[in-house]
């Protein structure tokens, strides 16, 4: 399958990727915003993206703030319940359900080539499926103690390949790794799992 999908993130030092709430206002200090980051900035990753996919708990949260932060990248959303999309996104929010391989699947015979995986459960459900190839990861300095994790503790095994990690002055350390292929699924998971697309 000629397509890519990739993991863009930030996460705190123990893991979280939000607060339980689903909260993520930690991540927009003013001390974070004004500095110069090192590695792979957001607006070189975003410019390689065809499509992002995110769950609808994401989408949730991203419909939330005061702008649409995604002008110009098709979203997909996914959700095996209907999901009302405002009338100002018609065109640009695709609800999608099933699979998550025969979606990709469907979104490869689409001419897409580059897929920007969001929130915990549909970048588990991608793992569990094999379908992720790159995960760049930012940890912030800061311990949440609880939230919602980045990974599933009852997940799959995968071999990563370390590409590089960058360090900035505000304390962000971003890693990039590979996914290496041949993971091995542990307690039967499946990424047709109508929870994890919740």
């Amino acid at each position: 399958m000629d397509i890519r999908c990739s993991v863009f993130i930030a996460a705190s030092i123990d893991g979280f990727i939000a607060r339980p709430d689903g909260d993520i206002e930690w991540l927009h200090r003013p001390e974070y915003e004004t500095a110069e980051l090192n590695g792979v900035t957001y607006e070189s990753f975003i410019a390689t993206v065809d499509a992002l996919v995110m769950g609808s708990k994401t989408l949730k949260k991203v419909l939330s703030f005061p702008e649409w932060p995604y002008e110009g990248t098709p979203v997909i959303a996914l959700s095996h319940q209907h999901l009302q999309i405002p009338a100002h996104l018609e065109g640009k929010v695709e609800v999608m359900a099933g699979d998550v391989t025969k979606l990709v699947a469907t979104l490869a015979k689409r001419g897409m080539q580059h897929l920007y995986l969001d929130g915990g459960q549909t970048i588990q459900a991608f793992l569990a499926a094999g379908l992720v190839n790159e995960l760049i990861i930012t940890r912030i300095p800061v311990l949440l103690g609880q939230g919602i994790p980045l990974f599933n503790p009852v997940g799959s095994e995968h071999e990563l390949r370390h590409v590089g990690t960058y360090v900035s002055d505000n304390g962000f350390v971003q890693s990039r790794y590979q996914v290496m292929a041949g993971a091995r699924a542990f307690h039967g998971l499946q990424a047709s799992n109508p929870a994890l697309l919740a």
